[in-house]
C-alpha cells in the first residue's frame, strides 16, 4: 500500500539527489482567478520534471544484484529522462522504450544522460508491452512510469514539501496521466490535512481518468489528440486508479487553448516556462473549473521540458 510512512522513507532516501522546488505566488495570477494561488515549481526540479522522485527512489531501492542486471523503462519524455540520469547517476545501464513522435528535446535530453533508446510506434504498438519484452529478454528490472509503490511514494515527496509549506490549502491539484503524481501527492496531503480537497487534471481530449472516475472502474479511450504529450495515457494505472478514487473529490478537464492560454500566462507574466503537460492544473484554475468555496489554491507545476518548435507554435497561437 501506498502509505505517508513510505513516501517518508522516500523522501529520506532521495533527499540528496533531488531539488526541493521553490514554491511561489503571482499577484496577477491571482487577480486574474480571484484566488490565492500557491505553485510548487516541479518545472525546476532536476531532468525538467516531478518524475526525477519517483525514478531516484525505485532505483535506490533496487538491490545489488538488479543494479547489475540494468532497468528498462517506457516513457513519452520525462520518466525518460528521469530514469536515465538516476540510473547514470547509480551507475547502472539503462534502455528506455520511447514513441517514435516523442518531443525531440525529451529525446535528446534522455540520450544526453547515456539511456539507450528504443522508438516505438504509439498508434500501432503497446508501449508497456515494448519494455516489458526488452526487460525480459536482457534480464532488466522494470522502472515503470506510475504503477509502482515505490515510483508513487517518490512522487508524493512533492506533496509532503508543499504541505510542509502551506499546511493549510483548500484545495490541491495536479496534472493527471497514469496517475502517479496525484496519487502520491494527494496521499501526502491528506496525512497532513485530511480537509484538502484533491483534484486531478487532464485533457478533455485525453478523459480516461475523468471517465473511469465516473463510470467506477478503469476504462481505456484510443490514443487521445492533445498537446499535452504527458497525458496521453489512454487508461489510468492499476495501482494509482483506487487511491485516486479515494483521495479525488472529481477529475477536472482543460482544452487545449486553455493550456496554451495558461502557459502564456505562466511565461510572460511569471516568467515561468512550463511544458502542456505540466500547464494542465493551473489551466483548471485559470479557466475557472474548480468548484466555488476555493480560496487557497495549490498547483503542481509538473514539467518544464518542450521544444522549442512547439514553443514558437504555440505563442504564436491567436496572435495573428
Amino acid at each position: 500500500m501506498l502509505t505517508i510512512a513510505l513516501i517518508q522513507e522516500a523522501a529520506a532516501r532521495i533527499r540528496d539527489r533531488v531539488h526541493r522546488t521553490p514554491v511561489i505566488t503571482s499577484r496577477s495570477f491571482n487577480e486574474a482567478t480571484g484566488k490565492e494561488v500557491f505553485f510548487k515549481c516541479e518545472n525546476l526540479q532536476r531532468a525538467g520534471a516531478f518524475k526525477i522522485r519517483g525514478a531516484t527512489n525505485k532505483i535506490l531501492s533496487l538491490t545489488e544484484d538488479e543494479k547489475k542486471r540494468g532497468v528498462a523503462a517506457f516513457s513519452s519524455g520525462n520518466h525518460a529522462q528521469a530514469v536515465a540520469l538516476a540510473s547514470r547517476e547509480a551507475g547502472i545501464r539503462a534502455v528506455i522504450a520511447m514513441p517514435d513522435d516523442a518531443p525531440q528535446a525529451k529525446v535528446a535530453a534522455t540520450r544526453a544522460y547515456g539511456a539507450e533508446i528504443v522508438f516505438y510506434d504509439r498508434l500501432k504498438q503497446d508501449r508497456e508491452r515494448v519494455a516489458i519484452e526488452i526487460a525480459e529478454r536482457e534480464g532488466r528490472v522494470m522502472v515503470p512510469p506510475y504503477d509502482d509503490y515505490q515510483i508513487l511514494a517518490g512522487q508524493g515527496t512533492c506533496g509532503v514539501e508543499f504541505l510542509e509549506e502551506v499546511p493549510d490549502l483548500d484545495c490541491l491539484l495536479a496534472p493527471c496521466s497514469g496517475g502517479g503524481l496525484f496519487a502520491g501527492v494527494s496521499t501526502a496531503a491528506k496525512a497532513i490535512n485530511p480537509w484538502v480537497r484533491c483534484f486531478p487534471v487532464e485533457p478533455d481530449t485525453a478523459d480516461d481518468t475523468r471517465q473511469s472516475f465516473l463510470k467506477g472502474e478503469r476504462v481505456s479511450i484510443p490514443p487521445p489528440p492533445t498537446i499535452a504529450d504527458g497525458l496521453r495515457v489512454q487508461s489510468p494505472g492499476a495501482l494509482t486508479f483506487p487511491i485516486l478514487q479515494k483521495t479525488a473529490e472529481d477529475v477536472l478537464t482543460v482544452s487545449d487553448d486553455e493550456i496554451i492560454e495558461t502557459i502564456k500566462f505562466l511565461l510572460f507574466r511569471m516568467k515561468l516556462l512550463v511544458e502542456p503537460s505540466g500547464a494542465a492544473a493551473a489551466a483548471a484554475v485559470l479557466a475557472n473549473k474548480l468548484p466555488s468555496g476555493t480560496k487557497r489554491v495549490g498547483v503542481i507545476l509538473s514539467g518544464g521540458n518542450i521544444d522549442v518548435e512547439l514553443l514558437s507554435q504555440l505563442l504564436a497561437v491567436n496572435d495573428k
